[in-house]
C-alpha cells in the first residue's frame, strides 16, 4: 500500500466505454455525475463511426460540464473542437502523436495520454509534459481487480513524477481501493460505474467512500 506521508486524495475519473448511446447512457452518466465527485470524463468512441462518437460526444459533453467535471476527447482532434471539449486523449502510446497533440492543442486544452507500458516510455512522454499520464487501456477492465501491471505503474510514477497520473480500476467497484493505494492523483473506473444505469449512482458514491477510506488510513 502507498504510504507516503504527502498522500493526496485520489479523484474519479469516469471512461464512457461501456455508455450505450441516447438518452440510456446520458441517464446513466447523469445518475453518476450527480452522485459525487468526478473529476472528468474521458469519452471514447468504443468502435463508433467518427459521425457516431461525435453525435455521441454532442449529446453528453454539455452535461458533463454542468456537472462540473471537465469533458476529454479520446484520439479524436476534430470531435473535441466541434463539440468544445475540454481536454484531448491520446491513447495510441505513441511519442510523435504526443508531441504533435500537446504542440497544437496545450495549454489551451487538457492534453493527457495512455498506452506507455515500459517505465522509460512513460519518462519519455512525460517530458512533454502532459496534463497527465493514463495507466491502463480503455475496455481493459474485464476482470474484477485493477491489472497488476497498471497497479506498479501508478505507483511508481506516483512517487518519482509530478506529473498526475491515472490509474484504470477494474470491474469491480472494489478495485478502486487497488488503484487509490497506489497514491496516482486520479482513480478512472468504467464499467465498474456505467455497464449497469441502475446502480451508477450508487457506484459513485461507493467509489468516494472507498476513496475517503483510504485517505483516512494514510492520514491515520
Amino acid at each position: 500500500m502507498f504510504m507516503r506521508a504527502d498522500f493526496i486524495r485520489p479523484r474519479l475519473v469516469l471512461v464512457t466505454t461501456p455508455l450505450p448511446d441516447g438518452e440510456a447512457g446520458a441517464e446513466a452518466l447523469r445518475a453518476a455525475l450527480g452522485a459525487g465527485d468526478v473529476a472528468s470524463v474521458i469519452l471514447e468512441a468504443a468502435g463508433r463511426s467518427p459521425d457516431a462518437f461525435q453525435a455521441f460526444a454532442e449529446y453528453l459533453v454539455p452535461m458533463i460540464q454542468d456537472y462540473g467535471a471537465a469533458a476529454i476527447i479520446a484520439d479524436d482532434t476534430r470531435c473535441a473542437g466541434r463539440v468544445r471539449a475540454d481536454g484531448l486523449h491520446v491513447s495510441g502510446g505513441d511519442i510523435e502523436t504526443l508531441t504533435e497533440t500537446m504542440g497544437r492543442f496545450s495549454p489551451k486544452l487538457i492534453v493527457g495520454a495512455s498506452g506507455f507500458t515500459l517505465r522509460h516510455e512513460a519518462l519519455e512522454a512525460g517530458e512533454r509534459m502532459p496534463d497527465y499520464l493514463f495507466f491502463g487501456r480503455f475496455g481493459g477492465d474485464t476482470e474484477d481487480t485493477a491489472d497488476a501491471a497498471d497497479l506498479e505503474m501508478a505507483e511508481w510514477w506516483a512517487e518519482i513524477v509530478e506529473i498526475p497520473c491515472i490509474v484504470m480500476g477494474g470491474r469491480a467497484i472494489e478495485s478502486t481501493r487497488q488503484a487509490a493505494e497506489t497514491g496516482a492523483e486520479f482513480v478512472a473506473l468504467s464499467a465498474a460505474v456505467l455497464a449497469d444505469p441502475e446502480t451508477a449512482a450508487a457506484m459513485v458514491v461507493r467509489a468516494n467512500a472507498i476513496i475517503d477510506a483510504v485517505a483516512e488510513s494514510v492520514a491515520a
